[in-house]
Parts: C-alpha cells; sequence; structure tokens
C-alpha cells in the first residue's frame, strides 16, 4: 500500500511557535534567495481505488488547491511577486534578515530558509568515435536487448529527466523526444526551464541563455549523457539507450552545474504537471511515469553545500511525485571513498527514492559509489536500493557527439530505462512504483566480488549497504512480471 504524503509533511502546531529561521539568513547584511515554507498537509484521497492516471490527478489537485492560499499568503506579507510553490506550501522570494525573522515568527510558517546554489561535481569525459552497431555493455549487462528481441522497447512510456538540460535534437535523442512529432518540435509542455528566471539564470558562459531556455538545451552534457542512457538511439549506428522507444521530456534545474533547493523544487513541481512554456496551464494528464535524478544537494552553505539541511522541504517534493506515481529514481553519490554511511545527500538519501549505486562491466562495485546506511528521520535505511552499470558508460553529449562517463549519475538512468521497460511491457505498472521497485529488487543480481560490511550487514546478505538487493536485470524482472497480481500492488 502506497505511502500518503500526509504521513511525512509538517504538521501544524497548537502551541505558540516561532519557525526554524535560517542562520545563514539571520546573519546576512544582503538580501538573500529563500524558501518560505507554511504549515499545512497535503489532504489526499486515501482510496486504494486511485490507480493509474487517476492517482496522478488527485495528487495534482490536493496539491495544487494551495496556490490560491499561497497567493494569498504573498499579497499579506507585502510580497505579490513571490513565486508560488503549491508542491510543497512555499514561497520562493528574496528576503533580508529583518523580513526572514519577521516571516519566521508568524504562527503559520513552518520554515525560512536561505536557498542556495552549489556547483556540482562533474564527471570526466572520455571522448569517443562513432560506433556501427554497438551497444554499450550496460544495455546486454541489465538484458535490456533480451527484452528488445521480444518487442518490448518503452513503447507507450514517457521518462522525464531534470539535470543540466538536454540536447533535444540529438541525433540519438531527437526521435523519442515527445515535443517532436517527425516535421515539428513544440516544446510546450514537453520542457522547462527551472533557472531562466532565478539569479543564477544569467551565469556567465552558460549557453542556455534567455532566449535558449525556450527550447531544450544542455549547458553542461551532463544531461543529454544522462538520457541517452535512457532512450537514445540515431537508428543507424547508437544503441545506447535502455528504452529507445519511450518518449522523454525534461527540465533543467542546474545552471552550469549550480542548482539550488528552488531550481530542484521547480523542477519537481513542473514534472507532476507539465506546463507551457510560460509555466501556466499545468497539465497532470502530461506527467511522466518514471524520473531520473542525477543530482545531489548537500548541506552546510556554500561553497561546500547547497544549504539542504534541514532538508524536510525536498523530501516533500519527492514523496508528493512518488504519491502520484511517478517513480522517482536518483543516483546514490559519489563519495563512496568515504567509506560507510556516504549516502549523505537528498534526494539519495530519502525513503521514496529509489536510490541507485554503481556497478561496472565485472559486476563489482565501483569504490567511489556512495554507501549506506542512511540514518534519516529517526529511521536507519538500507542504502542503496539497487545498484546498475556507471562505469565507463558510453553515451550522448552535445551537440551530436559521443563519451563516456563514469559514476552513479550514469547508473540511475539504467533503472530509469529499465522500469521504462517494464511498464511498457506491462502497462498496469504504469502509476505503481511501488510494484517496479519491488521487481527490480526480487530479481537483482548479488554483487559477489562485494567484501565489504557498512552498518553490520555482512557482504554476502542482501539487501545490505554497498549493493542493496545487487545490480539490476530487467529481463528476470519481466519473466518475474508475468507471474504478477497487479490488482494488488504486486508486493513481495
Amino acid at each position: 500500500m502506497r505511502q500518503i504524503v500526509s504521513a511525512i509533511l509538517l504538521s501544524a502546531c497548537a502551541a505558540a511557535h516561532t519557525a526554524e529561521l535560517d542562520p545563514i539568513l539571520a546573519n546576512s547584511r544582503v538580501a538573500l534567495p529563500a524558501l518560505v515554507v507554511f504549515k499545512g498537509e497535503l489532504a489526499l484521497d486515501k482510496s486504494p481505488a486511485l490507480q493509474g492516471d487517476a492517482r496522478t490527478h488527485a495528487v495534482f489537485q490536493a496539491a495544487f488547491a494551495r496556490d490560491a492560499s499561497l497567493k494569498a499568503q504573498a499579497i499579506a506579507i507585502g510580497r505579490p511577486d513571490a513565486e508560488r510553490l503549491w508542491l510543497v506550501n512555499a514561497l520562493f522570494l528574496d528576503l533580508t534578515a529583518q523580513h526572514a525573522a519577521q516571516l519566521a515568527a508568524r504562527p503559520d510558517v513552518a520554515e525560512v530558509r536561505a536557498s542556495l546554489p552549489q556547483k556540482m561535481q562533474m564527471p570526466a569525459a572520455t571522448l569517443e568515435a562513432k560506433q556501427t552497431l554497438a551497444m554499450p555493455y550496460g544495455i546486454t549487462k541489465i538484458r535490456a536487448n533480451e527484452l528488445w528481441a521480444l518487442g518490448v522497447r518503452g513503447e507507450g512510456v514517457v521518462i522525464a529527466g531534470a539535470d543540466t538540460g538536454y540536447d533535444w535534437d540529438h541525433p540519438a535523442l531527437k526521435r523519442s523526444y515527445r515535443g517532436w512529432n517527425g516535421t515539428m518540435v513544440d516544446h510546450n509542455f514537453n520542457w522547462y526551464d527551472g533557472i531562466r528566471d532565478t539569479a543564477i539564470g544569467s551565469a556567465t558562459g552558460s549557453t542556455c541563455t534567455q532566449a535558449a531556455s525556450n527550447f531544450a538545451c544542455d549547458d553542461g552534457s551532463h544531461g543529454t549523457h544522462t538520457m541517452g542512457t535512457m532512450v537514445g538511439d540515431d537508428l543507424v549506428n547508437e544503441q545506447i539507450g535502455v528504452a529507445p522507444d519511450a518518449k522523454w521530456i525534461g527540465c533543467r534545474n542546474m545552471n552550469l552545474g549550480n542548482g539550488r533547493p528552488d531550481t530542484y523544487l521547480r523542477c519537481m513541481q513542473w514534472l507532476l504537471a507539465p506546463t507551457d512554456l510560460a509555466g501556466l496551464n499545468p497539465n497532470p494528464s502530461l506527467a511522466p511515469h518514471v524520473v531520473n535524478n542525477s543530482w545531489g544537494c548537500p548541506a552546510g552553505a556554500p561553497p561546500s553545500g547547497e544549504n539542504c539541511d534541514p532538508i524536510n522541504v525536498l523530501r516533500q517534493g519527492v514523496a508528493t511525485l512518488r504519491d502520484a506515481g511517478i517513480m522517482f529514481v536518483a543516483a546514490a553519490g559519489n563519495s563512496g571513498s568515504a567509506g560507510c554511511g556516504s549516502i549523505t545527500d537528498p534526494p539519495a538519501l530519502y525513503p521514496e527514492t529509489f536510490t541507485i549505486g554503481n556497478s561496472n562491466s565485472a559486476d563489482s562495485m565501483s569504490g567511489s559509489s556512495s554507501r549506506g546506511p542512511v540514518v534519516f528521520d529517526g529511521q536507519t535505511l538500507v542504502k542503496p536500493d539497487v545498484a546498475a552499470p556507471g562505469s565507463a558508460v558510453r553515451s550522448s553529449i552535445p551537440p551530436t557527439g559521443y563519451a563516456s562517463f563514469s559514476g552513479t549519475s550514469m547508473a540511475a538512468p539504467h533503472v530509469a530505462g529499465a522500469s521504462a521497460l517494464l511498464m511498457s511491457a506491462f502497462p498496469a505498472l504504469k502509476r505503481n512504483p511501488e510494484a517496479v521497485e519491488a521487481l527490480l529488487r526480487a530479481t537483482a543480481v548479488p554483487i559477489f566480488s562485494n567484501t565489504q560490511s557498512c552498518g553490520g550487514i555482512l557482504p554476502a546478505f542482501y539487501p545490505n549497504n554497498v549493493a542493496g538487493q545487487g545490480r539490476i536485470d530487467v529481463f528476470a524482472a519481466y519473466q518475474r512480471a508475468l507471474l504478477g497480481d497487479f490488482a494488488h500492488r504486486f508486493e513481495f
């Protein structure tokens, strides 16, 4: 049974209360971009009958209903220009220390925090020449090609990503972009730039300028690479994507690799109900079925972090998407050299996130792949959930090239693509992330070479805090699903 968002949202406190005020804001001498998070739970229909797209629509309607109250709140605090993030019941605006303190004293405010950017550490690229009908090892390692032979290639499923952006007309991506009909392109409801209207949207050197933000662009190549692993196929030489017949849409949540809490949330909100290019007319009918997130939001102040501590508001966003039936896949991080307990950043550490570790062509875990356990909100969680190929993965980069990157950023798209294959083969799995995750866990392949124990779990026991349940095998998951009872959520 799915967890409802109300189980994890901040509840109103009857006693007199001063909201948590971020020390960075409280001590700042200049106005800073900030999130003002209001109290109040998301009222959802708890009926188990809500499945498929009805599940998505119900969550959207409950969340979007807060937009009117947020508008009233913005007017009440004298800032009608504040951006309304109804997904998490928050306003985004620039605040002085004095104004932040005034807002924190309001009984209806839960948290006031600065939203500050940090540049993500991008993987080093190894540029490669075109291949001739060759596919990356990750495709065969997870046995996606065996599903292709059965005609299962992701048709009927929409994959999304939130990243540095996406080069929509890359030869390996253009045919599968939802905004391309073979003759014309329409980016409305298929692409959104979560950066263009923020202070970091004008960073020197970005190719995603104000004008360029009206079409899908990528100023860091990272996003284009991840999308290639999910859906890439140029129909000539390059068969790089796990689910080449799925459609894709995308949102840019980093500018030259710089992201911050509000840009991540802006994309999450758009993913629940894609809008036109102006951010209007949200439509949950066009929401994706699975979202890849190869990014992290570190705690602490810049330059070492993005001020994601505490991180309640981002968790609300992730939980709302999952509650809407949107599978949320995320990279575990690349801090494995720090040892056990190195999965520390949102969104990888959330219970609602399907967290992915990085394995290589020999089915060994990469030393850089972050390890669990995760201690979060009073719980000790085994993370990652599963592993997937993430070392030396060949995929697309702008404008027309190919390169090999390594990291959990490359592993997570394999899982998003594998999930799309399962949903394509069994449409009842759409809007049922719990069942897809259960299938992938139940059929994962043990990483026998692992000798590391983390959190007191020996490497021979699964799940463990190094490899999770092991490396995914999508063909085995398909075979297991042939026996599935989708009417009962296919729980194991």
